[in-house]
Formats: structure tokens, C-alpha cells, sequence
């Protein structure tokens, strides 16, 4: 595998409001742990679509691992032109700073939001272009990677194509471990 698409719930989908959530590190740990893995398999590319949550948190691990593996790079393809054109300006700035540092920037739609029909084909697009999906999902709650699991599947039936998850159990049992890790006796 060696473009990985990167996709889960957005902030707000999982109760984050500030960026100070300790949930987001035991977050970022585990999508840390899973691209070490396929680093050491050979991914080069990560590829996300820029929406805040798991994407950008995804981004941010990404940037900081490319220090060790100067070899991997990161992809954001929007589904649309200034996607961030409505959010917060402190959320702009971080967004634009991860934008500002990524090795290839596109828009999938040349033309700003129109139609729900832009995040269907950004979802279609970017499991296209990508060997296998890491998903940060629990399949019993609905939300935003829905979207994305439900083309990867159809591509995974018909290609070699790989789907990874992160589910609360694997977060549960990371926060166990660090929690374990951390206990002073």
C-alpha cells in the first residue's frame, strides 16, 4: 500500500469542541501507531480531503513523522474551492498552516460549495486514488465516515483494496495502556 487515504469523524461528531480535548492525543497516538506500520510496508502518500477532526489531527502526525521518514507525504484534496471560507478564524489558521505544509494541494470541484453532490465525489475520488482507507469509525454510531466506508467497500470488493480501522475499542484499550504505562506505584 502506498497511498493511504486518511478519513473519520469530524470534531463535533465525537463531542470535541476545543483543541485542548485529551481525546484528541489518544487520537493521534493511534493513527501514529498504524502509519509507523505502514511506513515500515512502504506507504508513501497519505491523502485526506482537509475536513477538521480525524483528518487534520491525521495531518498533523503525518508532518511530524516526515522529520523520521522524510519519504512520506501528505495530500489534501478538497472537495471543493475554499472549503475553510465559513470557519472560525483560528480554525482557518490552523487549517492553512497544515495546507501551507502539505506536499500537494488540490480541489477536486474547481468552483466553491454548490451541491451535496462535491462531497460524494470527493469521497469516490479519493478512495480512487488511494490503495487502502484508514478509518477512524465505530459502525453502530452514523455520522461522516459512513460516507467514505461505503465506496471503499464497493472497492474492496471488486480490487485489492484495504480497509483499516480505528474503533472506540482500539482507543479504549490505547488509553488503558497508556493510563498503565503512566501509573506511578
Amino acid at each position: 500500500m502506498k497511498v493511504l487515504a486518511i478519513s473519520g469523524y469530524k470534531a463535533h461528531e465525537l463531542g470535541i469542541f476545543d483543541q485542548k480535548h485529551q481525546g484528541i492525543a489518544y487520537i493521534k497516538k493511534a493513527i501514529e501507531q498504524k502509519l509507523r506500520t505502514f511506513i515500515d510496508e512502504g506507504l508513501q502518500w497519505v491523502i485526506i480531503s482537509g475536513q477538521l477532526g480525524v483528518e487534520l489531527w491525521a495531518a498533523e502526525i503525518v508532518l511530524s513523522l516526515k522529520e523520521e521518514f522524510p519519504q512520506l507525504k501528505l495530500s489534501v484534496l478538497t472537495p471543493f474551492l475554499k472549503q475553510e471560507e465559513r470557519w472560525k478564524e483560528e480554525t482557518q489558521q490552523h487549517y492553512n498552516s497544515i495546507i501551507n505544509q502539505a506536499d500537494f494541494v488540490d480541489s477536486i470541484t474547481k468552483r466553491p460549495y454548490d451541491s451535496p453532490a462535491q462531497l460524494r465525489l470527493k469521497n469516490e475520488f479519493i478512495i480512487e486514488k488511494s490503495d487502502g482507507l484508514l478509518l477512524l469509525v465505530d459502525e453502530e454510531k452514523p455520522g461522516s465516515p459512513m460516507y467514505y466506508l461505503e465506496p471503499a467497500k464497493i472497492k474492496a470488493e471488486q480490487q485489492n483494496y484495504i480497509i483499516h480501522y480505528i474503533t472506540p475499542t482500539d482507543l479504549d484499550l490505547l488509553i488503558q495502556d497508556e493510563q498503565m504505562n503512566h501509573t506511578d506505584y
